[in-house]
């Protein structure tokens, strides 16, 4: 028999397929598992909230780190000891993204082990030892190696926070909740634009800029003393009177009884997962994303999402909006760059009002055909803009093209945030619980491994193939995007972690899913006519 075989058969059974055991060998009867987490039907309270708001300073991390380098560029001059070519000013923009890469890779395969605070300890740990190197480079060298290391820093924390929020939020906020953390990330890049043009007329003010970074790691690292380890993880490492504190705190309104039951419940997944694991290595558990069809599946909608998000031209704006605006001709490009950070922030606020409300699906259908037809629309306003080969402007007159590359570029964030852009990031809700770390660790390294492409050779496309060759390919990747959600992405809001895991069981589940929720809208439906 075949490994995938093997692998499928246990979740045929009725001793594994958790969704339909009895729970009596648990101690709780002989209902069903589903039956087991009716405290997701209370109000949640604000210690939820409050966790999430805490680990999302993570997130502001992250945004800050990426969007500073814009303003950095703008600014650096000689202090390096010469003026930077394009191409080192692409590499000390993606080495960022490479070195996330790498950070990725070791939160994801330490997360089990040492649980999620571990990692968001040591992402901030990075970002200190960054921000410092970076302040006080003089050479290429330097900076590179500043970079770097933010970069391990970015990468963990772009990989643990919304993992670590996923697993301590009640399933009807979780969407909301993630998108705290997608809040955090627009609301630091909207702080770096704006510390960027405060201090543009600071002689090596961009020192002070980057050095900055430290601020919010040295308090998130004094704040997460005060956050839960993730219940999931607790009672994954033997300690279920632990969890209870943390369900009954997130849950206030929650029976003792029904604190029980999601301790029941959480544990039957956890048995579930430690059968599959045990006695298995990484390798071993990474190869169970790609040897079983349904996380293949899981994995394949989660991280071609989120590759599209990064290859459909955002970035390119984030990593390089000052130097693009002041290729159109604008004298203060990286104010103008503020105004495209702003629409973020706003319209990322925006997604998380409705991602739970309208669904994760729904909301992408409904953004991403703009994305496009705005990114061709740039792309046809680049035509007649007179631009050199060596992206060196013909005249210093603005016309009528730079305003309306502008208006299209803040429109196509606005479409960018509301809805792919957050959403992308709560696709590690797919993964099952035995591969959920090292699920969200692809889907991470999907972002960066998109992210060097877009950063390394951005500059080098518009040299290359002009800006509307440019932006018109990003047109076209964001169309094509448009058309495997369509197909591949399925609706999953309001569902707990446990209810996904079957759905890409059958195929990518997107009639599945459709179904799930008419059951999930039935059965609150009758919860509530009981009450």
């Amino acid at each position: 028999m075949g490994l995938t075989s093997e692998l499928e058969s246990p979740t045929k059974t009725d001793a594994l397929h958790v969704e339909k055991v009895s729970t009596s060998s648990l101690g709780g009867g002989s209902e069903h598992l589903e039956d087991l987490d009716s405290i997701e039907q209370t109000q949640s309270g604000r210690y939820a909230w409050l966790v999430a708001i805490t680990a999302g300073v993570g997130g502001l991390l992250f945004g800050y780190d990426t969007g500073i380098i814009s303003a950095v560029l703008v600014y650096l001059d000689n202090d390096l000891g010469k003026i930077l070519t394009a191409g080192e000013k692409e590499l000390i923009t993606s080495i960022t993204s490479g070195g996330a890469f790498i950070g990725a890779i070791a939160a994801g395969l330490t997360a089990d082990r040492f649980g999620r605070k571990g990692a968001i300890y040591m992402g901030c740990f990075l970002f200190i030892i960054g921000a410092i190197l970076q302040a006080s480079s003089y050479s290429l060298a330097q900076m590179t190696v500043g970079r770097l290391v933010v970069g391990f820093g970015v990468g963990s924390a772009a990989m643990i926070v919304p993992l670590y929020i996923a697993e301590v939020a009640p399933a009807k906020y979780r969407g909301r909740m993630i998108g705290l953390d997608n809040m955090s990330i627009t609301g630091g890049q909207l702080i770096s634009y704006g510390i960027g043009a405060g201090l543009a007329k600071v002689p090596h003010g961009w020192r002070a800029m980057v050095g900055l970074g430290a601020v919010p790691a040295i308090i998130l690292m004094c704040l997460l003393p005060f956050c839960p380890e993730s219940p999931r993880q607790l009672i994954y490492h033997d300690k279920p009177e632990a969890a209870a504190v943390v369900i009954q705190s997130i849950f206030p309104q929650g029976t003792p009884e029904q604190v029980q039951q999601k301790i029941r419940h959480i544990s039957a997944h956890v048995a579930e997962a430690k059968a599959l694991k045990e006695g298995k290595g990484d390798l071993w558990l990474i190869k169970q994303l790609y040897v079983v069809p349904g996380n293949l599946r899981a994995l394949i909608a989660a991280c071609g999402l989120m590759a599209i998000s990064q290859l459909g031209g955002f970035n390119s704006l984030m990593y390089y909006s000052s130097t693009l605006f002041a290729l159109v001709g604008f004298a203060n490009p990286v104010a103008v760059g503020t105004i495209i950070a702003a629409t973020n922030f706003f319209f990322t606020w925006v997604n998380l009002m409705v991602v739970d409300r309208f669904g994760r699906r729904r909301i992408l259908l409904s953004t991403m055909w703009g994305m496009a037809l705005f990114l061709a629309l740039a792309a046809v306003a680049f035509h007649w803009i007179p631009i050199n080969h060596d992206l060196t402007l013909k005249t210093t007159k603005i016309g009528w093209p730079a305003y309306v590359v502008l208006t299209c570029m803040i429109i196509y964030v606005g479409f960018y945030s509301s809805g792919m852009g957050n959403t992308a990031w709560l696709s590690s809700e797919f993964f099952p619980m035995e591969v959920r770390a090292y699920g969200t660790m692809m889907l991470t390294c999907s972002c960066w491994g998109s992210n060097i492409i877009v950063a390394s050779t951005f500059l080098t496309q518009m040299e290359n193939t002009t800006p509307s060759g440019a932006f018109g390919f990003y047109a076209a990747i964001c169309f094509f995007g448009w058309i495997a959600v369509y197909f591949c992405y399925p609706e999953v809001k309001g569902m707990t972690l446990e209810d996904i895991r079957e759905i890409f069981k059958h195929g990518f589940g997107v009639k599945y899913a459709r179904g799930l929720q008419k059951e999930i809208k039935a059965r609150k439906q009758l919860e509530n006519s009981r009450a």
